[in-house]
């Protein structure tokens, strides 16, 4: 056995070692009759660096091998090579030594590029046979005879400038086998491509796809038609199986079949250009998806082929990997056909007998969209929903967490772009039921929650039968409309209307002006790169005309109650025609206007009465208008007062008090003053303990509010102090806290020897300046001083008060009585100007 094996050996070996010889001795004949044989068949040069004839490369068939392959197209003055590579193998039969001709059998392309194209005129660069030389005669010493083909890492291109397609494919082991006669080339391929793309016009086709090819196809040279034979295309799990003719004698003519077997939503997907899949890209499925269409007609520049397409699922699911959220047993069937036009405006979808569940949770309904370039659209939709999972399965960008139940019935009939700016209630119905919802959403700070009620689609409006809530610690209940709801949802800029009737409990203005909060817009005007800052923010697509109630009102030390009023906002201005209000223990009444078109620079024009209201709850409920001059505890009595005033406030709703301008008429009854440090120095005219305690009456001025500063013209202030009965106070008042007051105090003759005399009787006079928390009382003497900070410069806007008439002019210090024009007598103990007088 051993010498058997041993003489088969040598044997084998003699074989090969004879073959190779002959081949080395016949190595240039070979060569010759090739290169005369590539130049009979074909019409285009080829050219490599080099040329040889091997014996193992193609083993057990010898071969000769062109490398450095570089091959020319047909298309003339074309610098793009139809061909580039690495190695080129012609194999041929051992045999065909002896016999003394050569007939190609197989031929192997490594590591090379195939660029195919046509020209703007549809002339392609392939052709490159020539036409009476396909069959080779048989006394003819060299020939082809293929009997198969191999790609080996070879990207093909294919380019089509007259139908703008482009198609790219990578095929690392490609087998095929050719049959080639005088009028037709079969093909049949077994094995992996790698798609790049197939292009279509814009769309990316197949893009970055691993499939598995197993085809036959025929090409018919002479009626210039592609048969392909029923072909199976394999990506991923999915099978797909063509079959058909195309036609290219002129313009192309499709007669094609496509089923699909085994495939699932995201197979499908990955057919199509990502412009379609880009809002469903990050969704998987389970179950089975099945399809099956056709193609058939004229495909040009002017027409467009018929297709008809059947789809549909049974027992599917489709979940979201990042959101964890599935769709169970999915259902349904669906269609889509072009129409007779074979174009977009006869095109029709169809989706019909859809059915699942989504958290256990039912929803179903059909659809039908026709005519895509005007689209005519019939929708039936029905859902019982969990809130938190639909919104998890389905994100809103203007939705952060979302909890609670809802049922849902939509019904939308008519022409898309009619639903968008101005349905019919016949064209846009539906309903949606709440119960116990919470939202929070991105531009609120607060959230919404226990939100109950029902909201009735219909046309372009929405009525809310009822509604409850809360928005953070505010609480409401309400009934109203929501008016333009579909154009302003489906079309920006349009504005949303909302007229309602509301009621509340409680209403914590401490939250609501500062719950919406919108993110900043990029490069936006003061952003400086971050985000905007806070403030009242009011969308510039929002009109509302709201009657609203609330029992119960809070803002900082504000606690008001019976808050009644209609309030209309309208390109992000407030306004209201009146608005009361029970707080301070009295009662107050609003009216005017809020601009917030500028979140950064609030402008509040108003009018301003109340009634009987306490000056010390006053005092404290505006905080002592931010002055510790004179408090709430030094203050008691009624105050009944009009104020008409302009006031700005920034983004933090702070006042900007330079820009502040305000008018007060104000009448106090029953007034105290207590332990009112200045009237301490008064000590000579009434006892400490009269003075820690003074009473006036009533007092009426009306004071002016302009450049930071209170104007505050001459006012009489009758007391209950017997020898200073009467005071005269007029001066200003910085918001710096700087006082310049001046008093003038009538005395009972004889009361104090040293103070002034007049005809009429003396007259103390008293300074007081400084700041509040150092300020000093002086003797002033002489006549009466000039006061020019005690009327304030003339208003940047006319004063308008439609309940109070027209405005009076600021009152101005009275003419000096006679008494005051008369010289003082002159005594030795009597204070200079500007010393001080102490009692």
């Amino acid at each position: 056995m051993r010498k058997f094996l041993k003489i088969s050996f040598l044997t084998v070996v003699l074989l090969l070692s004879v073959g190779w010889l002959g081949v080395w001795l016949g190595q240039n004949r070979i060569i010759g009759l090739f290169v005369a044989g590539l130049n009979q068949h074909l019409r285009v040069p080829v050219q490599a660096s080099r040329l040889e004839v091997s014996v193992v490369d193609q083993f057990p068939r010898l071969s000769v091998t062109l490398h450095d392959v570089v091959m020319h197209g047909s298309l003339p003055q074309d610098t793009v090579r139809l061909a580039r590579a690495r190695r080129l193998y012609c194999a041929f039969d051992a045999w065909d030594l002896l016999a003394g001709r050569y007939r190609v059998r197989e031929i192997t392309l490594a590591d090379a590029r195939v660029h195919i194209r046509r020209d703007a005129r549809g002339v392609g660069n392939y052709h490159i046979l020539r036409p009476d030389t396909t069959a080779p005669a048989a006394e003819e010493p060299f020939g082809l005879e293929l009997e198969g083909i191999r790609l080996e890492r070879v990207q093909a291109v294919y380019e089509d400038a007259s139908r703008q397609q482009y198609f790219a494919l990578q095929t690392p082991d490609l087998l095929a086998t050719v049959g080639v006669t005088d009028v037709q080339v079969t093909v049949t391929a077994t094995g992996a491509a790698q798609v790049q793309t197939l292009r279509l016009g814009p769309d990316d086709y197949f893009r970055a796809k691993q499939l598995q090819l197993r085809t036959t196809l025929t090409v018919d040279r002479r009626r210039h038609e592609l048969t392909l034979e029923p072909s199976e295309i394999r990506v991923g799990p999915a099978a797909y199986a063509v079959q058909g003719t195309i036609n290219y004698q002129g313009a192309t003519q499709l007669n094609l079949q496509a089923t699909a077997t085994g495939a699932d939503v995201e197979s499908v997907l990955a057919l199509l250009p990502s412009r379609l899949t880009r809002p469903l890209a990050g969704y998987r499925s389970r179950g089975q998806v099945y399809f099956a269409g056709t193609v058939q007609g004229e495909l040009s520049a002017r027409q467009n082929p018929a297709v008809a397409v059947q789809f549909g699922c049974r027992e599917a699911s489709v979940f979201h990997p990042q959101y964890r959220q599935t769709i169970d047993h999915l259902q349904l069937t669906g269609s889509f056909r072009n129409g007779p036009a074979h174009a977009a405006r006869t095109a029709v979808l169809t989706l019909q007998k859809v059915q699942g569940q989504l958290a256990g949770r039912p929803f179903g309904g059909d659809l039908r969209l026709a005519n895509f370039a005007d689209p005519q659209l019939d929708l039936n939709l029905h859902a019982d929903l969990d809130v938190a999972q639909a919104v998890r399965f389905f994100p809103l960008t203007a939705v952060q967490t979302a909890q609670g139940e809802a049922q849902l019935r939509l019904q939308l009939h008519g022409k898309l772009r009619t639903i968008k700016q101005q349905p019919t209630a016949r064209q846009v119905a539906g309903e949606l039921t709440l119960r116990h919802v919470t939202l929070r959403l991105r531009a609120f700070h607060q959230p919404f929650t226990d939100l109950n009620g029902r909201l009735l689609l219909q046309g372009s409006d929405v009525a809310v039968p009822a509604l409850s809530g809360r928005l953070g610690n505010s609480d409401f209940r309400g009934r109203g409309t929501l008016g333009n709801v579909t154009a302003w949802a489906l079309r920006p800029g349009q504005t949303l209307r909302l007229d309602a009737t509301v009621a509340s409990h409680l209403l914590d203005f401490n939250q609501l002006l500062y719950a919406y909060q919108p993110a900043a817009s990029p490069g936006g005007a003061g952003t400086g790169g971050g985000a905007e800052a806070a403030g009242l923010r009011v969308p510039a697509t929002l009109a509302l005309s709201v009657r609203a109630e609330a029992q119960q009102v809070r803002f900082r030390r504000l606690r008001g109650r019976h808050l009644q009023g209609t309030i209309r906002l309208r390109n992000q201005v407030f306004s209201s025609a009146g608005l009361s209000l029970q707080a301070a223990g009295g009662a107050v009444s609003v009216r005017g206007t809020v601009d917030a078109r500028s979140p950064q620079l609030l402008k509040a024009s108003t009018v301003a009465s109340c009634q009987h209201l306490p000056l010390d709850s006053l005092f404290y409920v505006f905080e002592d208008f931010g002055q510790q001059f004179l408090t709430a505890r030094h203050l008691r009595g009624q105050l009944t007062a009009t104020a008409e005033s302009d006031t700005y406030f920034d983004e933090h709703l702070s006042p900007l008090t330079d820009r502040l301008e305000a008018e007060v008429t104000a009448t106090i009854r029953n007034g105290e003053l207590l332990n009112f440090e200045p009237m301490q120095k008064l000590s000579m005219v009434a006892s400490r303990a009269t003075l820690r305690h003074l009473r006036f009456a009533e007092l009426h001025n009306r004071l002016y509010v302009q450049s930071r500063t209170v104007y505050l013209p001459e006012m009489d202030i009758r007391s209950n102090v017997r020898a200073a009965s009467l005071i005269r106070v007029t001066g200003t008042h910085t918001f710096d806290q700087q006082l310049d007051y001046h008093v003038q105090i009538p005395l009972l003759p004889g009361l104090l020897p040293r103070v002034l005399t007049r005809a009429d009787g003396p007259v103390l006079r008293l300074g007081i300046r400084g700041s509040e928390s150092d300020f000093a009382v002086r003797y002033e003497t002489g006549s009466a001083p000039t006061l020019p900070n005690s009327t304030p410069p003339a208003p940047s806007r006319p004063v308008t008060t439609p309940a109070a008439g027209p405005a009076a002019t600021p009152a101005r210090p009275a003419d000096r009585p006679s008494f005051e024009l008369k010289k003082p007598v002159k005594k030795p103990a009597q204070p200079q100007v500007g010393e001080y007088f102490e009692f």
